[in-house]
């Protein structure tokens, strides 16, 4: 897959604060229903599957369809409980899995 992920978190929160988590995956979401130059039709390529984890807990996932525009952008809330990782995994509709990490500071 190898697109590009832009993620904005707080760098730090209080215990207990509801927290907004942006990503945005630079990915062109071909529908296969598309013609190319050549009359062809694009192949699919879709991101299917998002989820995020926090400390290893699924804190949000989206099962996204070929309606989704390109570059899907996804924000959504958790609440600030400990200090750790957040991971972010893209699954497109051939299998391959682009995952990101980052970290939020509660104190």
């Amino acid at each position: 897959m190898a697109t590009r992920a832009l993620i904005n978190i707080p760098k730090g929160a209080r215990r207990g604060d509801i927290v907004e988590i942006k990503t945005l995956l630079s990915h062109p979401m071909e529908t296969g229903f598309r013609t190319g130059m050549d009359g062809q039709l694009v192949p699919r390529d879709i991101i299917e599957k998002f989820v995020c984890t926090y400390n290893g807990e699924v804190v949000f996932s989206a099962d996204l369809h070929p309606a989704i525009t390109a570059n899907p952008f996804i924000s959504f809330t958790t609440v600030a409980m400990e200090s750790g990782a957040l991971v972010f995994a893209w699954t497109d509709n051939h299998g391959q899995t682009q995952v990101q990490t980052a970290r939020i500071d509660v104190a």
